[in-house]
C-alpha cells in the first residue's frame, strides 16, 4: 500500500514556492524532493529522478507548465497552481489531477494531494494481486492518453464510435477511455457472445444491460437507441433469454 508521496514544486514566484513548501511540511504523507523557479532548471532532474506528485505553475518564462507536463514521465501526477483560470480545460488534456487557483488555500492543496494518494493506494492494492491466466484471457490493452491501459471485458459498459476514435465507457463510472480505432476493428476484437453492435455508433456489453424500453437500452440517464439495422440480432439475443409464460 502507498502511504507516502514524493513531490516537487515549480513556480517562478518565490513567495508561491515558500507557501507550497509550508503546506508540504505540514502534510504527513508528502516528502519534498526539490523546488525550482523555472521548468528548464527542473526538467533534467525530474526526467532522471521522477516524483510521485508535481505542483506546477503554468505561466512561466522559457517553458510554460503545459508544455513541461507533456515532457514528464506518465507516472508523475500533476497539480497545476496558477493565477489564471483560462487554462483549466487545457490542463485536463495533459491529465492533471487538479487545477488550483492562487492564492492556494491549504484545504484545496490537501484535497488535491489526497486525490493522488488515494489513486496510488488503490492502484497499489490492485497490482499486489497477481494476474492469472483468466485475467489475461478476459482483458486487453487499449492505448489511451499515451498510455497502455488493461481493460477487462466485464468492466465495459458500452463503446461509442466518434469518427476515427472510440470511447470506452466503464461500469465504475470513471472517465471514459478515448482511443484511436474504428468501430469495425473493435467489434471484430470483442467476444461476440458478450458484446453486440446495436447501432452504427454503439457496441454494448449485453451482460450489463438491466433495462430495455421502447427500442432503447437504458443505462441510467443515458439511452442508446437500437437501430433498424441491428434490431434482429438484439431481439435474437433477448429471445434466447426471455422468460416465457408458456
Amino acid at each position: 500500500m502507498t502511504d507516502t508521496l514524493t513531490c516537487a514544486i515549480i513556480d517562478d514566484e518565490p513567495l508561491a514556492v515558500k507557501l507550497l513548501e509550508s503546506y508540504v511540511k505540514k502534510t504527513p504523507f508528502l516528502t519534498l524532493q526539490a523546488s525550482w523557479n523555472s521548468g528548464t532548471a527542473a526538467l533534467y532532474n525530474l526526467q532522471s529522478h521522477p516524483v510521485d506528485l508535481l505542483f506546477l505553475d503554468i505561466q512561466m518564462p522559457e517553458l510554460d507548465g503545459l508544455d513541461f507536463a507533456r515532457l514528464l514521465s506518465p507516472g508523475t501526477s500533476i497539480v497545476f497552481t496558477t493565477a489564471f483560470s483560462q487554462y483549466a480545460l487545457d490542463s485536463y488534456k495533459v491529465n492533471a489531477v487538479d487545477y488550483l487557483l492562487k492564492p492556494v488555500s491549504y484545504a484545496d492543496f490537501l484535497s488535491a494531494a489526497q486525490k493522488v494518494l488515494d489513486k496510488r493506494t488503490a492502484r497499489g492494492e490492485q497490482s499486489s494481486q497477481p494476474l492469472t491466466a483468466d485475467d489475461d484471457k478476459n482483458s486487453f490493452f487499449v492505448k489511451s492518453d499515451y498510455k497502455l491501459v488493461r481493460v477487462y471485458f466485464a468492466d465495459i459498459l458500452y463503446i461509442e464510435g466518434l469518427k476515427d476514435y472510440v470511447k470506452i465507457y466503464l461500469v465504475d463510472g470513471s472517465k471514459p477511455l478515448l482511443s484511436l480505432s474504428s468501430m469495425k476493428a473493435v467489434e471484430d476484437f470483442l467476444p461476440a457472445d458478450r458484446f453486440l453492435r446495436v447501432h452504427r455508433s454503439f457496441i454494448v456489453n449485453m451482460a450489463q444491460v438491466k433495462v430495455m424500453e421502447r427500442g432503447q437500452i437504458v443505462f441510467g440517464e443515458r439511452r442508446i437507441t437500437v437501430s433498424d439495422s441491428y434490431r434482429d440480432r438484439v431481439q435474437a439475443y433477448v429471445g434466447e433469454r426471455l422468460l416465457s409464460g408458456r
